[in-house]
């Protein structure tokens, strides 16, 4: 009876320190997380703060990109939508996966960059344009492309500009949709390339919500070329879902 009542506090003992240690190491587990969660934030924000003193001036019909291309001669661009933090140079490598994990510095950044898809041209001479950022809270890279989702943002909230070393475009904000990555509509950007009647067609057919007054503005327009440039991220709703913001590039001063 006496060695079942040792064994047994013995047991209770272990599993005491068994419980205590587990809950030690997840406590821990979770302040390192939260430490290196909160040097990825830093990070991504000291590239974007000295980024924002290279801006280019969008007053100017021909923006300076000369201190950004010394840095790092990828940087193909600027974007900016309104009423948001995106305000973010644009890069393009020989892959997608160029600078998914790489800052404009070149180094190393789980935050990564706002980037052009890497069969898109690079001055943005396409009929469809593709950009890529990833979701971050805090309005951090694209994650402020989740703002488009309310009804009432979009419908408020519908310019940006695109600023390249030799023009600028104003942007028109056309539809924001959710689809799966697999989407070829959206991620195959060379299907669009002699014309994009039936993109605009699924923008309509598939919207999370839709600008009608610019989206029949833009097909009026025969009397130019229609441009797309669309910017996406990752989203929440499904497995793979994608946030996908659709936008009409218009020449500045048109």
């Amino acid at each position: 009876m006496r060695f079942s009542k040792l064994l047994l506090n013995s047991i209770n003992r272990l599993i005491n320190f068994i419980v205590i240690t587990s809950l030690v190491i997840a406590g821990l587990y979770a302040s390192y997380a939260l430490w290196d969660n909160s040097l990825i934030y830093a990070a991504a924000d000291n590239v974007q703060e000295d980024m924002l003193k290279l801006k280019p001036e969008v007053e100017d019909d021909s923006p300076s990109f000369e201190d950004l291309l010394a840095i790092n001669p990828d940087v193909k661009g600027w974007i900016i939508l309104d009423n948001t933090n995106i305000d973010h140079p644009i890069l393009q490598g020989e892959t997608n996966l160029s600078y998914i994990n790489t800052d404009v510095y070149g180094d190393f950044s789980l935050a990564g960059s706002i980037f052009l898809d890497s069969r898109s041209n690079e001055d943005f001479k396409d009929n469809y344009s593709l950009l890529y950022g990833h979701h971050m809270d805090n309005s951090k890279m694209f994650g402020d492309l989740d703002l488009y989702k309310d009804g009432k943002f979009f419908r408020e909230n519908d310019t940006g500009k695109l600023i390249l070393p030799n023009r600028i475009y104003n942007l028109k904000i056309l539809a924001c949709l959710v689809v799966p990555s697999s989407e070829e509509s959206i991620f195959v950007p060379g299907i669009w390339q002699d014309g994009i009647d039936d993109l605009i067609q699924f923008a309509k057919e598939n919207p999370l919500h839709i600008n009608d007054k610019n989206i029949n503005e833009a097909i009026k327009s025969t009397n130019k070329s229609l441009k797309i440039l669309a910017l996406t991220t990752c989203s929440s709703e499904f497995t793979d879902a994608r946030t996908v913001i659709l936008t009409e590039m218009v020449p500045h001063n048109h």
